[in-house]
């Protein structure tokens, strides 16, 4: 996130664990949190569903809410990154004519499509991307290789908790939240993600707290 401009005001750290106690230790305030999870079958089944009922009942989404669809492989960590940053622009601090304040000033009013279209020309997003990615303990996957894990971030916006997720069709509002207890209502959405695979382990969360 630096090197794409965003001062260090911000920054993202490890949650250890989803009881009292160990979410405690994560500074506040919390503005967003990105979950890493197993897309496995049982989720796979459960997205369709959760799409079918959306469609069938409708829901409230706040106009506001910056959210693009991913159409590049293995880019779901970019994505949720942008999520994270453009739907609290009110909050962070950029560097003057950054990279990255640039991207969401101009993408900001693009359909999700033409968001997804923007960051696949976006060439300085794309190599800051490639570059952190082979900096990593791990070696990085192609492009193309199929990868079973899946980044996606949750924000509030005017009050309501978020999902937004490149591989979803549109936002999904979990119901309302605040600045006090986000990380807490987040994180109860994060568990349900993990009761549906009781038998995984590869479930990681992040939050972007203030420094």
């Amino acid at each position: 996130m630096q090197q794409l401009g965003l001062l260090p005001t911000w920054q993202f750290g490890d949650v250890f664990g989803m009881d009292p106690e160990l979410l405690s230790l994560v500074p506040r305030p919390v503005c967003s949190i990105l979950l890493l999870f197993p897309v496995t079958e049982k989720y796979e089944a459960f997205k369709q569903e959760e799409e079918a009922e959306i469609k069938a009942k409708g829901q409230k989404v706040d106009p506001q809410v910056y959210f693009m669809k991913q159409t590049i492989s293995n880019a779901c960590g970019t994505v949720g990154l942008i999520h994270a940053l453009a739907n609290n622009r009110d909050k962070l601090e950029f560097e003057p004519n950054s990279v990255m304040k640039k991207f969401l000033d101009y993408s900001s009013s693009l359909s999700p499509e033409e968001k997804a279209k923007y960051l696949e020309k976006d060439e300085s997003i794309r190599v800051t991307h490639e570059f952190s990615a082979q900096e990593g303990q791990t070696e990085a996957p192609s492009l193309d290789e199929k990868v079973d894990l899946h980044f996606i971030t949750f924000v509030n916006v005017d009050g309501y908790l978020y999902e937004l997720d490149g591989r979803k069709p549109f936002p999904i509002n979990h119901g309302t939240t605040s600045a006090d207890c986000f990380l807490e209502d987040a994180v109860e959405v994060c568990k349900k993600f993990m009761q549906r695979d009781p038998d995984e382990l590869r479930f990681t969360v992040v939050a972007l707290h203030k420094s």
